[in-house]
């Protein structure tokens, strides 16, 4: 089994026009060798190419509500929160589950990502409101791996490096034996989404083997396996930026939950790359 070195790599909040790939070679100059791997947060490069929704223009409808106020609350407070050994202080969040913000978020599950992946808890589609300010939330990427080969053809040109680029994002792909599945959609080849629910509710019923998820590779052909330990790794280095969940986020800022800004996620330390190493 392959041993890797991981080293993330500090740099200042990615906002919305962010020159991303100039950060991501400033940052990896002088760091990087020929095969390693560049890991990039998916939030982080939706977040610096604006691919982000300011959820207090959107206009719910009755659909949103009742998922919101009904199935989120009941259902997930009750039931399948508990089925999934979700911990107690979420279960709390969820059974409180706001029901105005709460449905706006809902109706941007269904617009962008579906009812199946509305009907999750969190993380719908690979929406995600942390680390974001005020109700903003990121959108998943539709070229992950356009982006991935674009950066990659830019380290080789300007670095001189043969690197491998990944983009991976944090909700879990689970494992089962040979089989790989996750509930984002988009991963890479070899990893199956089977949408939403269908996928979380099981893999967290049976505590499965669960690791963050590769959506893009460009640079060298990866078994599943070998991709799925990269980016956990990375994933596990990285940390959790201002908070795990949009709770954490507000409680460590000592805000509302819409009230966290711009600059105060500038004050938290980021590592959006992480490079990652083979130690043979």
């Amino acid at each position: 089994m392959t041993e890797y070195k991981v080293l993330p790599v500090v740099t200042k909040y990615w906002k919305p026009g962010q020159d991303y790939v100039e950060e991501i070679l400033r940052s990896v100059r002088g760091r990087l060798a020929d095969d390693d791997f560049i890991v990039v947060s998916e939030k982080a490069i939706s977040t610096a190419r604006n691919n982000i929704v300011d959820e207090n223009q959107v206009e719910p409808s009755l659909s949103a509500r009742f998922i919101a106020v009904f199935w989120m609350r009941i259902v997930w407070g009750y039931f399948l929160g508990t089925l999934c050994h979700l911990k107690r202080a979420l279960l709390q969040h969820i059974r409180e589950y706001p029901a105005e913000m709460g449905s706006r978020h809902k109706q941007v599950a269904l617009q962008h990502a579906g009812l199946l992946q509305t009907l999750m808890f969190g993380s719908e589609g690979g929406i995600d409101g942390c680390n974001l300010p005020y109700a903003y939330v990121s959108l998943p990427l539709n070229d992950a791996n356009a982006i991935a080969e674009m950066i990659r053809d830019r380290v080789w040109l300007r670095l001189h490096k043969k690197a491998v680029v990944m983009i991976v994002d944090t909700d879990k792909t689970y494992s089962l034996k040979c089989l790989y599945f996750t509930p984002r959609p988009n991963p890479i080849k070899g990893i199956h989404c089977f949408g939403g629910l269908i996928a979380y509710v099981p893999g967290r019923f049976f505590k499965l083997k669960k690791r963050a998820t590769p959506l893009a590779i460009s640079g060298r052909k990866l078994r599943v396996e070998e991709a799925l330990e990269i980016a956990e790794l990375a994933n596990r280095s990285r940390g959790f930026g201002a908070g795990r969940t949009v709770w954490d986020m507000a409680r460590n800022f000592k805000v509302a939950l819409t009230d966290v800004s711009w600059e105060m996620l500038q004050t938290v330390k980021h590592k959006p790359i992480v490079i990652v190493r083979s130690k043979s």
